[in-house]
């Protein structure tokens, strides 16, 4: 296992050290920003986010995935690597870590802007192709339905006896 870790810059790191090269590099500001963690935010300091980050596991997975891919810029891997705890991903021989990418509370901004940009012209473009493909089936589904409507009515004006309810016997036996 440990040989499988060796090219995983978390392997061996401190979440202490973690938050202190983010913050020396970034500010808490940006990592806000970046993050909306609220440890980063309300009174930020190493030793509140440390604490925070060993009782949260979504938080500390959030940032370990921030060091990972926004400050050493490695690789991203597949659905099956993504499955995995940032610590226990594996990179491939030779793959070194980069320099960390320069990031403005702006920047950050304008990134998620075009990110929700991008999911709602995404999911837009999937309401198109489901509104396309079922528009096929609307023509026949429209004829169908006036045909339903119709057994509803026939069924309707067809009179049934009104069963027989004896007061004495509620289970009319």
């Amino acid at each position: 296992m440990i040989e499988l870790q060796q090219n995983n810059p978390l392997h061996g790191l401190k979440s202490e050290t973690m938050i202190s090269e983010l913050v020396a590099f970034y500010d808490w500001k940006i990592l806000y920003a970046a993050m909306h963690l609220e440890c980063f935010n309300t009174n930020p300091n190493t030793a509140a986010c440390v604490s925070f980050l060993k009782k949260t596991e979504w938080a500390r997975e959030r940032v370990e995935n921030f060091y990972l891919y926004r400050f050493k810029r490695m690789p991203k891997g597949n659905s099956a690597q993504f499955e995995l705890k940032p610590r226990e991903r594996g990179f491939a021989d030779g793959i070194k870590p980069r320099k960390p990418q320069p990031l403005t509370v702006e920047l950050v901004a304008e990134m998620k802007a075009k990110a929700t940009a991008d999911y709602d012209q995404m999911k837009h473009n999937q309401s198109r192709s489901y509104a396309s493909s079922s528009s096929s089936s609307n023509s026949y589904s429209s004829s169908s339905r006036s045909n339903d409507s119709d057994a509803v009515t026939q069924r309707s004006n067809n009179k049934k006896p009104q069963p027989t309810f004896d007061p004495n016997n509620p289970w009319n036996k």
